[in-house]
C-alpha cells in the first residue's frame, strides 16, 4: 500500500514550513532513509527522510511552497497504484521538470519587484473609515489584505498596512495610487516621493565578468535573520555600553576544574559556561534587564531564561536555556552543551528557539575585543562577550599586568535608562571577578 509523506509538526508553535529543495524527484526509487526533501520553519532547517521503500509516485508542492503542518507532502509506493486518496486539498500541479531542474542545476532565483494587485474602485471592498485612514496615512488600499466580511478591507487593516509601507508623501499620493507598479521610495523613512513615480531608476550596469562572480538564492532562515535584525534595529532604541573585568579568577577557577576533570567524572566546564551561570544570578538582581518590552508594558521575568547565540552553518540561531538561574554550574555547562549540539546538528526544534528574556553572544574566541550586539526583541537586552587582553593597573607595588575581558552590553533605551543598564555590567564585572564568592 502507498505511504504518504507528510509534513513534520516541528514544535507546538510551528502551523506551516516552506519546502526549500527537494532531493528526490517523481519517479525516483526511494528507500528508507533517503532525504526527500529540506524543509524550515521561521527559525530552523531540517531535512525529511523517507520511511518506506519504493517510487516517488506523486509530489504535491514545490520548492518555496508553504505547507501546513500535518499536510502531505508527496507519497511512495509501487508503480500503478492509485494515490488520488492521498492528494490535499487543492493540490497544486508541479512540474516535473521545474523539480528536476533545481536537482539537477541549482539556479538562483531572480529577486522580483513585488507588484500591487489593485483592483478598480468599484469593485474594492473597503469600508469608509479604512478609505480615509488610507488617505490620512497616504497608503494605497488596494494593497492591504482584507480581513473583513467577505475580505472587506477594515481599518486594522489599514493600520497593518501603514506599519509596513509602502507610503507616500501628500504630493506623489495621487500618483502613488493609480500606479500599477510601486516604486521603492528614496524619501525620509522609505517614503515614496514624486521623483521616484516620475523617473524610475535606471539599473546599475555591471562592470564584472559573468564568471566572475556566483549569485545563490538566499535561503529562507536568511531571510528571517535579515527581517530580525532590520525589524530590531528600527523599531528600538538601542545603545551599547562598553566595559571589562579582571579575568584572573575566572581563568584560575577554569584552569582548576579543567585539571579536576581529567580524574573525575564531571563535565568540560568552558569560560563562557562561567559566563553565563553569572549572568543568570545577576540578572535577578536587575529586572530590567531581564525582561520583554510590549509597546505599552513591560513584562518582568522571575527566571533567567537565557538565550545562547550560536554560529551554524545555516545561519544565527538562539536556543534558550530556560530558567539558568535554578541550574548549577556544572549543570548549565552540561545542559548549554547539548542545546549547542542539538543546534549545530539541526535538531533542535523550535520550541527550544523560543522563551528567551535575555541574549548572550560571544565572539571573544574569534579575537573581537568589541563589538555592537543587536537585541533580540522584545528582549530589553543583550551581552556580548569579548576576548581576553592584558593591561596594566596601579597597585600599592607599582603597576602590574592582568587579563582583562571585554564584555559590551546594548540595551533598548526605550525599557531601560543609562544608569540602571550600567549598574547591571557593573554588578556583573564584580561577580565575574569573585566568582568564587558566587559559587559558594
Amino acid at each position: 500500500m502507498a505511504t504518504p509523506i507528510i509534513m513534520p509538526r516541528q514544535g507546538n508553535t510551528v502551523e506551516t514550513c516552506i519546502i526549500s529543495k527537494w532531493h528526490k524527484k517523481k519517479g525516483d526509487k526511494v528507500k528508507p532513509g533517503d532525504i526527500l526533501f529540506t524543509y524550515e520553519t521561521d527559525k530552523a532547517s531540517f531535512e525529511e527522510e523517507s520511511t518506506a521503500e519504493g517510487i516517488l509516485l506523486d509530489i504535491f508542492f514545490g520548492e518555496d511552497d508553504e505547507v501546513p503542518v500535518l499536510t502531505n507532502v508527496c507519497v511512495i509506493g509501487n508503480e500503478g497504484e492509485d494515490i488520488s486518496q492521498f492528494a490535499p486539498s487543492g493540490k497544486k500541479e508541479i512540474k516535473e521538470e521545474a523539480i528536476k531542474e533545481t536537482i539537477d542545476t541549482p539556479v538562483a532565483a531572480p529577486v522580483l519587484e513585488p507588484e500591487a494587485q489593485k483592483a478598480p474602485d468599484d469593485i474594492l471592498r473597503i469600508s469608509p473609515r479604512a478609505r480615509n485612514l488610507a488617505e490620512k496615512e497616504r497608503v494605497d488600499p488596494s494593497m492591504a489584505q482584507g480581513s473583513g466580511p467577505q475580505g472587506r478591507i477594515i481599518e486594522k487593516d489599514i493600520i497593518e498596512l501603514a506599519k509596513k509601507g509602502p507610503r507616500a508623501t501628500s504630493v506623489a499620493f495621487e500618483e502613488f495610487t493609480a500606479s500599477d507598479k510601486k516604486p521603492q521610495g528614496t524619501g525620509i523613512g522609505g517614503m515614496v516621493t514624486a521623483s521616484d513615480i516620475k523617473a524610475p531608476k535606471a539599473e546599475p550596469v555591471s562592470m564584472v565578468i559573468d564568471d566572475d562572480y556566483e549569485d545563490q538564492k538566499l535561503p529562507n532562515i536568511r531571510k528571517v535573520i535579515a527581517k530580525a535584525m532590520h525589524h530590531s534595529l528600527s523599531s528600538t532604541a538601542q545603545l551599547t555600553l562598553n566595559s571589562s573585568f579582571d579575568a584572573t579568577a575566572i581563568l584560575d577557577l577554569r584552569s582548576k576544574l579543567k585539571a579536576a576533570a581529567q580524574t573525575q567524572s564531571m563535565p568540560n566546564i568552558t569560560i563562557n559556561d562561567i559566563v553565563l551561570f553569572a549572568v543568570s544570578r545577576t540578572l535577578k538582581k536587575h529586572k530590567a534587564v531581564n525582561a520583554h518590552f510590549l509597546d505599552d508594558k513591560i513584562r518582568y521575568f522571575k527566571h533567567a531564561n537565557l538565550g545562547v547565540a550560536v554560529d551554524t552553518e545555516r545561519g544565527l540561531l538562539v536556543p534558550t536555556l530556560m530558567a539558568a538561574d535554578t541550574k548549577s554550574l556544572s549543570e548549565l555547562a552540561t545542559a548549554s552543551k547539548d542545546l549547542i549540539t542539538k543546534t549545530q546538528t539541526g535538531k533542535i526544534t523550535p520550541d527550544e528557539l523560543t522563551g528567551g528574556t535575555f541574549t548572550i553572544t560571544n565572539l571573544g574566541t574569534l579575537g573581537v575585543e568589541s563589538f555592537t550586539p543587536v537585541i533580540n526583541p522584545p528582549q530589553t537586552a543583550i551581552l556580548g562577550v569579548n576576548n581576553i587582553t592584558y593591561r596594566q593597573k596601579k597597585t600599592d607595588n607599582g603597576f602590574e599586568t592582568y587579563p582583562a575581558m571585554g564584555l559590551s552590553l546594548t540595551f533598548d533605551h526605550r525599557a531601560i535608562d543609562g544608569a540602571p543598564a550600567a549598574r547591571f555590567l557593573k554588578d556583573l564585572c564584580e561577580t565575574l571577578e569573585n566568582i568564587f564568592i558566587l559559587l559558594i
